[in-house]
């Protein structure tokens, strides 16, 4: 166990260098991002280049700094006055797409763990002149947001550098709403990666040795409690995999966990909901 957790803290550093590397050559003007990640994975199509007209609106900083392998703002079907939630957030510009969809009565939140990142990303952020956003520090294993406060999650290319995603996906669960989507862009392996790749520390920043294949990913977002699950291939980015869309969904009859139910609604709402005063979903109520 204590290997494990020192692995996983020595990948976070490794990725977290490699990030802030990439938010000082964005500021500097230094053209970095997109093709480090696209050179680190085979030559890929990644950053900045895959946007199109779903940047319209954004900062061209905020783009151009993208290391992501998709676009999730163009599948995760947004609306007036969700809550989003994108995880490692970097430069912002998921976050800034998100907003304008959202609009005022919405709010997006940016979760990172990179100072630097979060920096460029306020800055793009006053740029844009973006109100209904925020940006906040922390580590997507142990996101910082209440249960059942999100309408939406959405991540650009993310999940596989964490050492420890079955753990990512039970987070995504709890912050999200019954009812509620995830819909983000992500590297899946192909089943047979050697080892070689999926062990070279390397790789995981560039986003391939740990990836998920197709089949361990619908096996973590079940044990995760998520149903109505899609992965779809968008385009190859190694030899060993593929760039895909993967969207799924809390159920609308999830119910509230007993922390959340401490402070949520009335004995009798909670009836209502779940036929039981120890289990009601957010829609009654519960933040």
């Amino acid at each position: 166990m204590a290997d494990r957790l020192q692995q996983q803290d020595e990948l976070r550093e490794v990725v977290r260098e490699r990030y802030a590397a990439a938010a000082k050559g964005a500021r500097s003007g230094a053209s970095c991002c997109g093709d480090a990640v696209g050179d680190s994975c085979g030559g890929g199509v990644f950053g900045d280049a895959l946007y199109g007209s779903e940047a319209a609106g954004a900062p061209r900083e905020a783009v151009a700094a993208s290391l992501g392998c998709g676009v999730p703002t163009a599948v995760a079907d947004l609306h007036e006055g969700e809550t989003v939630l994108d995880l490692g957030s970097g430069a912002g510009a998921d976050v800034l797409i998100s907003a304008q969809r959202v609009g005022a009565k919405g709010r997006v939140i940016g979760l990172d763990m990179t100072d630097e990142m979060l920096a460029l990303a306020r800055e793009n952020a006053e740029r844009a002149g973006a109100s209904n956003v925020e940006f906040v520090k922390g580590h997507i294993e142990e996101i910082p947001l209440a249960d059942a406060t999100v309408d939406v999650v959405i991540s650009n290319c993310v999940i596989n550098l964490s050492g420890d995603k079955s753990a990512v996906l039970r987070e995504v669960s709890r912050v999200l709403r019954p009812g509620g989507r995830f819909a983000v862009s992500d590297v899946i392996a192909d089943p047979g990666m050697d080892e070689a790749t999926r062990s070279d520390m390397q790789q995981w920043t560039g986003c391939i040795a740990g990836a998920l294949t197709r089949a361990e990913f619908e096996s973590a977002l079940t044990a995760a409690g998520l149903v109505d699950i899609e992965i779809r291939e968008t385009h190859r980015v190694h030899e060993h995999a593929a760039a895909a869309i993967v969207r799924a969904a809390k159920p609308a009859d999830a119910c509230c966990s007993a922390t959340a139910l401490e402070s949520c609604c009335e004995p009798a709402a909670k009836e209502e909901c779940c036929g039981e005063p120890t289990a009601a979903p957010a829609s009654c109520g519960c933040s």
